[in-house]
Order: C-alpha cells, then structure tokens, then sequence
C-alpha cells in the first residue's frame, strides 16, 4: 500500500487532544507501535491543527519517532494540499536530520508556491550540513534561480558554518558572482564560528576579486567580524573604483576602530560620491569616538 493510499480522517480539537494524551501514554509505557502507519499518517493530518503548540508537539514526538516517520513526512511535504501540514512536515524533518531527505527538501524550496513551506525546507536543509552544500552551491550558481530563492541558499551555506568548509575554497574560485558573494559569508561564518585563520586569508585575498560585487560583500564580512589584521586591506579599498566597495571598507573600518584608518578615510571626504563622502566622515567619528571612551 502506499502512503498516500493510506485513509486518515479530520479530527477535531478534542479527537486530537485524545490521540496526543494516548501516543503519549503508549510512549511513557513503551507499547508505542512506530511501525503503526496508519497511526503516524493520522499524526501527520494533526499538523494541520489550528493551534500551534498542538503541532507542536505532534511534531517533536514524529521527530523523536524519526527513521519510520520520515517517508511519511516527505510525501506530506511534496503533496499535502494543506500548506500549513506540509510547512510542518518541513521543520519535522530539520528534526529528524536525514541526508537522503535533502533532494525531497530541494524539491520543496524549488518548486512549492508557499513561501512559508520554503523556508521549512531550507531550515531543513541547513540543519542536514554538509549533504546539502553541493546543491545549495547549485542553487547559486544557476542563472535561472530567482533571488529569493538564491537567498534561501545563501543562509543555509552560512547556517552551516564548519561542515561547509571543504567546499568554500573551490566556491570562492566559482565563475558564478553569487556562488562567490555567498561563500564570502560562509567562509566569515567559520573565522568567527573557529577563528580559522585560512579562511580568514582566504577572505582578505578576496578583496582583491574581479568583481565589485564581491570585493563589496568581502569587506562588509571583514567589517562584521572585526577582524583586525585585515585593517591593510580594507585601506586599500578605499582607493577601489567603485563606489560602493569604497563605501563598504569605510564602513569597515568604522567597526574596526583602528586609529590607523582616519588619515586614509580622510581622503574620501572629497570623494566624488557623496555616499562614500559621509560613510567616511561617520566612520572617522566613530573611531574617534571609540578613542574617547
């Protein structure tokens, strides 16, 4: 029989009330039955429940279930018509934490008109870590990918912190800027998360990338992480062509508060554009500030 073959029937608050008192019974004493299906596809309709603690805890016991209600979980996700069931049968399975869901997740955030339901499956796939990484760098890479969709992937990468960083080195040299731009956030998350000082080198050296963009993104991760021995670079920055990288490094180097960076940020108060100009002028404030106290 299959899954989608199996009946189950609308309960009502106080039927499903009743079916959570009973599992959690039949947990407590250890008769429950987890290769009951039937039963597990009735506790998957109850993540359509109105309240929320309700799901809730039906979605904690299918996750601590685990092995036997995960191809349950999955069809519910791929073809429940109710989005509220398939939304939870995405945060169940970040429970549950089983690499061979990941192309059924994928599956969800490509091609589910609930935005809610993709942002299930990709919390879900940031929690299944280095399985999910070469498709998420897929996701990036890929020209057709709309730019929410390619964000969803972006904070998986960096969720994932550590197990990503076999494959950061190779996406950084990516052809695709976007693959690139979100392993500079990735790789940021690592030098913060472990203070990896190769990624952290891998990072300065992508101040140097041939794409504004990049360089832009590269040194607003540098900012965020306040990491100091990249004070060099971000000065060097400041005298890049575009605009926008200038504007990014001065603002860098405001969160580094590195005396060293007021002569240089100076000179951007007469730059050309005046984004860059008061970036700078709050910048040199804020380091001054920073002396001050």
């Amino acid at each position: 029989m299959k899954f989608e073959d199996i009946p189950v029937v609308a309960l009502d608050p106080a039927e499903t009330d009743a079916l959570m008192r009973s599992i959690t019974a039949q947990i407590d004493l250890d008769t429950f039955d987890a290769e009951d299906i039937p039963l597990l596809k009735q506790m998957i309709e109850c993540l359509g429940d109105s309240r929320g603690l309700v799901r809730l805890r039906f979605a904690q016991t299918l996750g601590d279930i685990g092995a036997t209600a995960t191809p349950l979980l999955v069809d519910a996700l791929l073809n429940h018509a109710n989005p509220v069931v398939r939304r939870a049968a995405g945060k169940t399975l970040a429970l549950i934490v089983d690499p061979t869901t990941v192309p059924s997740l994928l599956h969800a955030l490509l091609n589910d008109e609930d935005t809610v339901v993709k942002g299930s499956a990709v919390g879900a796939l940031a929690k299944m870590g280095a399985a999910s990484v070469p498709a998420l760098l897929d996701i990036l890479a890929d020209p057709s990918r709309s730019e929410s969709t390619k964000g969803h992937a972006a904070w998986a990468l960096g969720f994932i912190g550590a197990e990503a960083a076999p494959f950061l080195e190779d996406a950084i040299k990516s052809d695709s800027i976007d693959v690139r731009c979100a392993a500079v956030n990735a790789i940021a998350h690592l030098v913060q998360e472990r203070g990896d000082e190769r990624a952290a080198q891998l990072l300065i050296e992508t101040l140097g990338d041939i794409d504004p963009n990049v360089r832009s993104e590269t040194a607003s991760a540098i900012g965020k992480m306040a990491y100091l021995p990249a004070l060099p670079d971000l000065i060097t920055a400041l005298r890049d062509p575009d605009g926008e990288v200038r504007r990014t490094a001065a603002v860098s180097l405001g969160k580094l508060g590195d005396r060293t960076a007021i002569l240089p940020l100076t000179v951007l108060l007469t730059d050309k554009l005046e984004p860059v100009r008061i970036l700078a002028k709050l910048a040199i404030a804020k380091i001054e500030n920073r002396d001050a106290e």
